[in-house]
């Protein structure tokens, strides 16, 4: 059978892409890539884009009620930060061929995916300690890989996000560290906030390999660099020696250190809880989508009026240059 032609191209084209994701060679947007590798970016860095919008909402709600001057100061750099951050990520996912406008759509629909640890409320101020140390240390030890990933735009974006990440995690062990060397009241404050939020940032990391649908294949494009369980137990081992520092008790009662392995052991994980909040039956799943389409639908003036003064500026600029033409 002679095989077909535009098959045989395909074939070759895909043993050149991986070639050069063997070899280390960033692919950039105007290269050649295969569907899959597209699509699979394009979910993953939207659903990243849109972590990082969603992600402002837990702790956006204290900036008005910051203990002090100073940390509503620090908090607001912060929420500003991860609002950048998102937009760093929705123009490399741009880069791909997907509107900003139609990610937006798929955020709001509920088609699109954000990360679950944002479908759990802060309900007091050591919850901001506990996002920036838990939930920014468990990001930190997924992005930094990133920045080696193949594809170009995104390794490029995550750079900064990473260098910015670092300091919410100092920012939220400071916090939990004032507290836990403050009043009984306040110690026990951050202890609740290190029980409530130490799980679902263990969940973080995806679902445990053999349950992974896509990094195996992520693995091979060099999309990661690690599985979901190698990043997950460093982020274990992290927290197990960063908890000592706070003199708080921690949430795993099940864990224990293993010389064998070089690695702490730990308890086993409510992949039920897990599953639920993913599909969208967390404690605020429904509030979290609801505040983003209130703030998409209210800020539409903004959006008319920055276009409108583009369209002007852009017409006057015209007639300056037609007049200086004329002129010459």
């Amino acid at each position: 059978m002679v095989p077909n032609d535009s098959s045989a191209v395909v074939v070759s084209l895909e043993e050149q892409f991986q070639a050069k994701i063997d070899a280390d060679i960033r692919i950039e947007p105007k290269d050649w890539m295969p569907d899959a590798y597209r699509k699979t970016l394009l979910r993953q860095i939207s659903q990243h884009a849109h972590s990082e919008i969603v992600g402002m909402l837990p702790e956006g709600v204290w900036i008005t009620r910051a203990p002090s001057l100073k940390r509503k100061q620090i908090l607001l750099a912060k929420v500003q930060d991860e609002a950048g951050h998102g937009l760093y990520l929705y123009s490399a996912a741009e880069t791909l061929g997907m509107s900003r406008d139609d990610m937006y759509e798929e955020l709001h629909s509920g088609k699109a995916k954000y990360s679950s640890i944002f479908n759990y409320p802060s309900i007091s101020w050591a919850d901001v300690g506990a996002i920036g140390w838990l939930v920014d240390g468990a990001a930190i030890l997924n992005q930094i890989p990133i920045c080696r990933t193949s594809y170009g735009p995104y390794a490029r974006a995550m750079v900064r996000i990473c260098k910015e990440e670092s300091f919410h995690q100092r920012q939220g062990f400071e916090v939990l560290l004032t507290l836990a060397n403050g009043s009984p009241e306040q110690r026990a404050m951050a202890q609740d906030a290190i029980n409530r939020w130490y799980w679902p940032s263990v969940m973080m990391f995806g679902p445990s390999d053999g349950e992974s649908t896509h990094s195996e294949q992520s693995m091979r494009w060099k999309i990661k660099r690690f599985t979901n369980d190698e990043l997950r137990q460093r982020f274990v081992d992290m927290v197990a020696e960063q908890i000592k520092v706070l003199g708080l008790d921690h949430p795993d009662k099940d864990l224990k250190w293993n010389e064998e392995r070089g690695h702490y052991d730990f308890g086993p994980i409510n992949w039920d809880e897990f599953w639920n909040v993913v599909k969208g039956n967390g404690p605020c799943n429904r509030e979290r989508i609801e505040t983003r389409r209130k703030a998409w639908e209210e800020g539409a003036w903004v959006r008319e009026a920055a276009v409108a003064y583009a369209e002007k500026k852009k017409q006057r600029e015209a007639a300056a240059a037609k007049s200086s033409a004329q002129a010459a």
